[in-house]
């Protein structure tokens, strides 16, 4: 841990954040798979994590995805996520695939 930061400065992990994430991209994108996972425990000191934000990964495979590039489907992602991308939400990684590239 860097000089300056102490033990209150580790970002917890939040079920709550969690759920909500999950809930926005079930109601928009009705994905056929959907695992949240909250990193934000391995971003102790990070300039994000010290103002209360966490760092998030999401693996999601919906048939809205069709036929989009990938930066159209993470801004789906973060469209669906609305406010929490300025609230709730440091960083977020994103793997968004249609069913017919899911692995």
């Amino acid at each position: 841990m860097s000089a300056g930061w102490s033990e209150a400065d580790i970002p917890r992990l939040n079920p709550a954040r969690v759920e909500r994430i999950h809930a926005l991209l079930t109601a928009a994108l009705a994905p056929l798979a959907l695992k949240v996972h909250d990193d934000s425990h391995k971003h102790a000191g990070h300039a994000g994590a010290r103002g209360g934000q966490g760092h998030f990964r999401v693996e999601i495979v919906s048939a809205a995805f069709a036929g989009k590039p990938p930066l159209a489907r993470h801004r789906m992602v973060y469209a669906a996520l609305g406010t929490m991308m300025q609230t709730d939400i440091h960083a977020l990684a994103i793997d968004a695939r249609p069913p017919d590239e899911a692995g």
